[in-house]
């Protein structure tokens, strides 16, 4: 039996929606502790984690950072419901390669960019202050002028996409992205983005992004929707404050055994790094300000694990290797 599964989130997060999303599809009961849209989230402190993005996912006492860690675990789990994953190595491909096409271009960044000036979060000088910090990077600029001034390359960017999806993947009118009977992490990976800014009135150009431009694109986020919906009144999360989380998540069994360091990995090897060295962990892209420590627990090509203090207990927290470094302190 796996352990229990905590997700904190904020409800528009987009990258929470790719976790709570999965979790829903794959119909696998969570628990979700609801988190403010800015910092500070006191509540992420309880259980020892200083990350600043969101989501967060527990799977026991282990806690998981970053959605392209936090996807490959969920689809791991030995549950009873099938997994969304493709089952084949050119269906995983392509999963693998949608992540990164939409992960690691700075098509979320391109996104950012394009929010519309009315919209009330953009005229709150708390959500403008935290976002000043998440975004802080001398190659990523975000005030109103430059807002503005990028427009037009973050339009070819999102249009780039749409274009790509109309004219390969679903130029067949195929239902769902590998063609299989159901929505599959290739939908997930692929959809999140595109559905959270057409979600946002005046964001996108009716002129160049509509179903009449792109049909078959609307028509599966549409289809999309639909399944999502579906699933989603068949698994409705358990709803915990931080305190209950908490206690919950330090009390709770680990869900993974630990691991090796492998002492040939580059980092490992140019640190000087062993079992049990303080260390820290971070983001080398966005929300870089905020790093987690700990003693070492394991290194591998996929994830680097410390453990952290958590009140009067200790926790594991699980970081990807991409766009994420290891540092002594």
């Amino acid at each position: 039996m796996a352990a229990p599964i905590t997700v904190y989130h904020y409800p528009f997060s987009p990258y929470g929606r790719r976790i709570t999303w999965y979790l829903a599809l794959r119909g696998i009961p969570y628990s979700e502790c609801e988190q403010p849209a800015w910092m500070p989230r006191p509540d992420l402190k309880m259980i020892g984690v200083e990350y600043r993005r969101i989501p967060v996912v527990a799977i026991g006492r282990d806690i998981y950072l970053d959605t392209r860690l936090q996807l490959p675990k969920l689809e791991s789990l030995d549950v009873p419901q099938a997994r969304l994953g493709g089952t084949t190595p050119e269906q995983r491909a392509f999963e693998r390669l949608l992540s990164a096409y939409v992960n690691d271009r700075g098509m979320f960044g391109a996104t950012a960019l394009l929010l519309p000036e009315d919209l009330p979060m953009m005229n709150d000088p708390n959500f403008l202050k935290d976002r000043d910090d998440f975004f802080a990077s001398p190659n990523y600029k975000w005030d109103a002028q430059s807002r503005k001034e990028q427009r037009p390359a973050s339009l070819r960017k999102l249009a780039d996409m749409f274009i790509l999806l109309e004219g390969t993947l679903l130029a067949d009118s195929r239902t769902w992205i590998l063609d299989t009977p159901q929505p599959s992490l290739a939908d997930i990976e692929a959809v999140w983005l595109l559905n959270f800014i057409l979600e946002i009135p005046g964001t996108l150009p009716e002129a160049q992004f509509s179903a009449k431009t792109y049909p078959q694109v609307f028509a599966w986020i549409d289809r999309f929707r639909a399944a999502l919906d579906k699933a989603k009144a068949k698994n409705s999360p358990r709803s915990l404050s931080g305190a209950q989380a908490a206690a919950e998540i330090t009390r709770a069994a680990w869900n993974e055994a630990t691991g090796a360091v492998d002492t040939h990995d580059f980092e490992v090897a140019a640190l000087g790094l062993a079992k049990g060295d303080m260390v820290t962990v971070g983001p080398t892209d966005f929300g870089s300000s905020c790093r987690d420590a700990g003693a070492l627990v394991s290194v591998s090509s996929q994830e680097v694990v410390i453990e952290a203090e958590a009140g009067q207990s200790t926790v594991r927290i699980h970081a990807p290797r991409q766009q994420f470094s290891i540092e002594k302190p």
